[in-house]
């Protein structure tokens, strides 16, 4: 049962432990303040922000997702409906909360819109490839 809850959660619990100001003073800027910074051998400075890191930790999650889809049974079928309540958990929390209008937010909406449909496609394809038609 474990296994099915949808691991782009992690970053969506993040995104609003930061909005309410766990990892700072809280709100849009948040996600604006520098995690780490290297000094490239050009001379620059590469800077990752927290909303920066946020969007690295569910694209790496999504590519977990997608493993996760490859598997038969009906426990799949649980993970693709979790993953489509918290797609639409994301979207009305963009649409009516304030602190959620945001690009960062924006992106790991899309991120796990992207993971419900390709974790329907990847199913399908995988069930189509199952079916035996008596040959």
């Amino acid at each position: 049962m474990l296994l099915a809850i949808p691991l782009l959660i992690i970053p969506f619990a993040l995104y609003n432990l930061a909005m309410t100001g766990l990892f700072g003073d809280g709100g849009a800027a948040v996600l604006d303040s520098e995690v780490m910074a290297v000094n490239m051998l050009s001379g620059t400075t590469w800077t990752m922000a927290f909303g920066d890191l946020l969007i690295l930790i569910a694209l790496v999650l999504l590519f977990v997702e997608i493993l996760k889809a490859t598997r038969p049974g009906s426990r799949a079928l649980l993970d693709h409906m979790l993953s489509m309540v918290l797609f639409v958990v994301f979207l009305v929390e963009f649409l009516l909360v304030q602190g959620a209008a945001t690009q960062i937010f924006f992106i790991l909406m899309t991120i796990t819109f992207i993971d419900v449909i390709a974790g329907f496609a990847v199913s399908i394809r995988t069930a189509s490839r199952d079916l035996s038609i008596g040959l």
